[in-house]
């Protein structure tokens, strides 16, 4: 199932959501234009590395450019392909919507980078001595969907589902989508190289942090 479009109205214009979507495919972009041993190296730099993080990875990290403890932050904006950087906005864009109108744009903000650190430090948690690089931004936008799932649990989701040849737009309840998406997360289901740990850990982070985050008088569906 693909989501497509949330049933809930927005009430302002999302200029956080979207500006967080604009430095994504910024930074892609950029990605593009460089060769790919220097696109290796940007990524090396730039993702997530634990072992390096953690001091248990080896070989020894080299130089970087960034110290290591900002690319908790810094691997959120960094894709692997279009389809990832897709997949990831296309979420962010359907679910935080809603959730940056009900927390207001800074407190969005906040909340989006803090469950995206607390995804990457699950990934970590996880795997203290990897040296391959996890990058993308599913950590915070899974933070994202467990604040949905708070917020708008009696909402529906417009999501393109097939089976074999069956294609078919279908209306579904926004908690089973996300039971469902967190589901496959802890089965760890959808492909090799992914980091089912980031998403559950910023999963969790969503939704138990996201009524801190709250000002006074949300809007609930």
């Amino acid at each position: 199932m693909i989501p497509l479009k949330s049933d809930l109205p927005t009430w302002r214009t999302p200029y956080c959501t979207l500006a967080i979507i604009a430095a994504n495919v910024a930074v892609y972009l950029y990605q593009m234009l460089l060769s790919p041993p220097a696109e290796a190296l940007f990524i090396m730099n730039f993702g997530l590395v634990p072992g390096w993080l953690s001091g248990l990875g080896q070989p020894a990290p080299p130089p970087g450019l960034l110290p290591r403890p900002l690319t908790l932050i810094s691997a959120m904006f960094l894709h692997a392909g279009l389809w990832h950087l897709a997949g990831n906005m296309l979420y962010l864009w359907i679910f935080g919507r809603n959730v940056e109108d009900a927390l207001g744009g800074g407190r969005f903000l906040a909340f989006y980078l803090l469950g995206g650190l607390a995804a990457s430090l699950a990934f970590v948690a996880s795997a203290p001595a990897e040296v391959v690089p996890m990058i993308g931004a599913s950590g915070g936008v899974a933070a994202v969907l467990g604040a949905y799932l708070v917020l708008f649990p009696r909402a529906r989701v417009l999501v393109l589902f097939w089976f074999i040849f069956i294609v078919q737009l279908v209306r579904v309840p926004a908690v089973l989508l996300l039971a469902i998406w967190f589901l496959l997360q802890v089965l760890g289901l959808g492909g090799a190289g992914v980091a089912w740990m980031a998403h559950i850990g910023g999963f969790v982070a969503g939704f138990f942090l996201v009524r801190l985050f709250l000002p006074q008088g949300p809007r609930h569906a």
